[in-house]
């Protein structure tokens, strides 16, 4: 039951499956994520699907006249306000098909920005969305830009106020642009400064990532016992959470949960998100988690492998891989899975919800950001009061003595804990 005053718009979602193209995912798969991805808005009711089989794309209207046709009838019938097109729709197109369907219409990209704005809690994230609408909105007929005056909320891509088509003014948009990447500059700027403090902390950063729905939040929630917005839904998690928590051997590290990725992510999400996909370049060891029971898993893998590929995550970085969800599976596929996992190293089966594994993870974890320890005689002057207060917080201090010129510690400390120190 819907609780929200904002009235339900009736959509339909359309796979185009392009037969020429070699490179075509399963389009069942395709059509369910975004059937997927069309449910995670609250005002939206799907009403109906359907995968579109054409040999090549129309380059003005997508679909083949008699196609158009016959969908015309079929959305009048079902008196659908909203078409999905699970994929890239160029302006003319979009301007087109709304003409012959009397309809508005989204693409993927669309979608996912509506989804993202719908989402976004921080005021980076809500900054990072408006612009990213904003340059994906730039080449195209722009509805009223009401919703930046709204505090959050939708785009006015789907309902809302606005909603009659004006060519837009190029300047408005660029200014506007222009005065959201200032604010943004400030936020990224704090939050290189809460980097910069956090550096000053000696736990390695351990950042989760993986395509959306992998259960991320959901094993983050199993671990750290906080309570991060966790649900089956695609991208039920946008902001990034960081939490601090003690190991089983001991050692303490701080757990990041990030943004889920996805397919053809639109590339202004990927330059908009990029301060926030940052947490993942800082981190000391990257968990991909992968929903072992979903069909398109390998795919997802990949995605996910291009996306941090993309963002500069080298190989140098550690990786271990998660295959979650193993409840999901049959028991003759968990047997299959658990003996992939057995012989490969790095790799862990898992699942959030019944615990299952989350000890041998978590074990692996702590192995692999706990460096070797070394014996070394550091000197402080008596000036250096914070520097004494951080050894003694790392744990490190094995002996602290004095001369004149100030203090004197042997210390045993990891590499890594030895760099954090020498950024203070």
């Amino acid at each position: 039951m819907q609780t929200h005053d904002k009235p339900v718009t009736r959509a339909w979602v359309l796979h185009p499956e392009v037969t020429s193209d070699r490179n075509r995912r399963d389009p069942a798969g395709r059509l369910g994520e975004a059937v997927a991805l069309a449910a995670a808005l609250p005002d939206l009711s799907v009403e109906g699907q359907g995968i579109v089989r054409l040999p090549k794309i129309h380059a003005g209207k997508l679909f083949g006249s008699g196609k158009i046709e016959e969908l015309r009838h079929v959305f009048k019938a079902a008196e659908i306000e909203l078409v999905l097109v699970d994929g890239p729709v160029t302006p003319v197109q979009q301007r087109n098909l709304e003409k012959e369907w009397g309809v508005k219409l989204l693409d993927r990209t669309g979608l996912i920005l509506e989804i993202f704005s719908d989402r976004a809690r921080t005021s980076e994230g809500v900054l990072q969305v408006e612009m990213a609408a904003l340059s994906y909105q730039r080449t195209r007929l722009v509805r009223a830009w009401t919703h930046l005056e709204r505090q959050r909320g939708g785009l006015g891509f789907v309902g809302g106020p606005g909603e009659t088509q004006i060519e837009a003014d190029r300047r408005a948009i660029d200014e506007q642009l222009g005065r959201l990447r200032r604010q943004l500059a400030k936020v990224v700027k704090t939050r290189a400064l809460h980097r910069a403090s956090r550096a000053k902390v000696p736990f390695p950063i351990v950042a989760l990532v993986g395509y959306t729905n992998a259960g991320k939040s959901t094993l983050f929630n199993r671990v750290t016992g906080s309570v991060v917005f966790a649900k089956d839904m695609l991208f039920a998690t946008l902001d990034p959470t960081m939490r601090r928590i003690e190991l089983p051997a001991g050692n303490e590290v701080i757990l990041s949960d990030t943004v889920g990725f996805i397919s053809d992510l639109p590339t202004e999400l990927v330059a908009s998100f990029r301060a926030t996909l940052e947490e993942v370049l800082d981190a000391d060891l990257i968990v991909h988690v992968r929903d072992i029971s979903h069909e398109e898993t390998e795919h997802q893998a990949q995605d996910v492998t291009d996306i941090l590929e993309s963002l500069g995550v080298g190989d140098d970085a550690p990786v271990l891989e998660v295959w979650n969800k193993m409840d999901r599976l049959s028991p003759e596929d968990a047997a299959a899975r658990a003996l992939q996992v057995e012989r490969r190293e790095g790799l862990f089966a898992t699942s959030a919800i019944t615990g299952e594994g989350l000890d041998v993870l978590l074990d692996a974890i702590a192995k692999t950001v706990r460096d070797p320890i070394q014996e070394e005689t550091i000197k402080l002057s008596f000036a250096d009061g914070k520097k004494r207060a951080w050894l003694f917080e790392a744990g490190v201090v094995q002996n602290e003595r004095q001369d004149e010129d100030g203090y004197i510690f042997d210390v045993a400390w990891t590499a890594t804990q030895k760099a954090r120190f020498a950024k203070l």
